[in-house]
């Protein structure tokens, strides 16, 4: 799992209004700026140039755009789901298996991509997109998000003896909560705007 990834918030009516060959091609270029430096270490950038006003990419603090934060954190809900109550595990359920990756496999890149986005499964190999959620899927995690935040603390003490990991990325609870609420924060972003989220891998 040595992949990088960018995650995009995304206006959907302009993606939609892109011929579908064409999408993934103009999202990977519309992503970064040919003469874009990499001075911000966490949160939103909006680029400035008028014809990428149509997208937002959001830096995970601490990751250095690695994607490995994102499967330890996918690893440690593995590690502490069973001491959640049900409301706080179907609701984190729902919310991370939208937007933990875990490929590159046909069937899991699927899952994590709504249907109508691209043409065909062709293109969700790398260098394909590993999250497509339009703005009805973004809607749903949102309230998943809603559901799951107020009742995360009853993880803290599973989380110490089932999960913690001094040295691995997510190493605590607090690793994980903050990775967990950047991922909030994107989601709370789009569905602000009405955008849809995509994540690239670079």
């Amino acid at each position: 799992m040595g992949m990088d990834i960018t995650v995009l918030v995304v206006d959907w009516v302009h993606l939609m209004k892109i011929a579908p060959d064409d999408r993934l091609e103009v999202l990977q270029e519309s992503a970064y700026a040919a003469d874009e430096g990499d001075e911000v270490d966490a949160g939103w950038v909006w680029p400035a140039e008028p014809d990428r006003a149509w997208l937002g990419r959001y830096e995970f603090g601490g990751t250095l755009g690695s994607y490995k934060p994102h499967f330890w954190a996918a690893q440690a809900w593995e590690d502490v789901r069973g001491a959640a109550g049900t409301p706080l595990r179907a609701a984190l359920d729902e919310f991370l298996m939208a937007l933990i990756w875990c490929g590159p496999e046909a069937d899991s890149d699927v899952e994590h991509v709504d249907a109508g986005i691209f043409p065909s499964v062709d293109g969700l190999w790398r260098p394909g997109p590993l999250i497509a959620c339009g703005p009805q899927t973004v809607s749903g995690l949102n309230r998943c998000w809603g559901e799951a935040a107020p009742a995360l603390p009853q993880l803290r003490e599973p989380y110490a003896s089932r999960a913690v990991c001094p040295g691995r990325w997510i190493a605590d609870f607090e690793e994980f909560t903050e990775l967990l609420s950047g991922w909030a924060e994107v989601i709370r972003e789009a569905q602000r705007r009405r955008w849809g989220l995509i994540g690239l891998p670079i």
